[in-house]
């Protein structure tokens, strides 16, 4: 069984407090997701911080304007440093995405690793060569303009 490992750095030009509090906020999700993934949110947890056990429910529509149910668990939170979403029911057959923050000259780098197995065995692996890795590269260069656009373009 093969297994992806997909890696984004991006700095960013604010305090960690800052990066925190708008990367640990479920709220923002959809900011940082390609409208043409028609990205929702569908729990409430009451929180706009999230926290080890959480559970987030949201509607994708990843492929062809299929809607597709997804939930994630936030399995690990450490402030201010990182936190894990991993998937509990969803498309892919694993799916751990690890959100590190730290300080660095200037700003924050921000590091996400995303580990994932698609599902379908062989035709999974086809998938991911044909479109699932470069889509996850398409979502995440969206999220990093988002980015930039909420705190601006670092400069060394």
């Amino acid at each position: 069984m093969a297994f992806y490992q997909f890696t984004q750095t991006q700095k960013i030009p604010a305090t960690i407090d800052a990066v925190w509090d708008f990367i640990s906020n479920p709220a923002n999700l959809k900011d940082i997701t390609p409208s043409y993934m028609g990205f929702k949110v569908t729990s409430n947890s009451g929180s706009n911080k999230m926290y080890a056990g959480m559970i987030i429910t949201y509607i994708v529509k990843p492929v062809f304007g299929i809607p597709m149910k997804w939930m994630t668990e936030i399995s690990h939170v450490k402030d201010k440093e990182y936190f894990v979403d991993e998937q509990r029911m969803g498309p892919y057959k694993l799916w751990h995405h690890q959100h590190k923050i730290t300080v660095i000259d200037g700003g924050v780098l921000m590091t996400d690793i995303v580990t994932y197995i698609p599902p379908f065995g062989i035709i999974g692996a086809l998938a991911n060569a044909l479109f699932i890795k470069n889509q996850l590269k398409k979502i995440f260069e969206f999220r990093t303009k988002a980015v930039e656009e909420k705190f601006g373009v670092f400069k060394p």
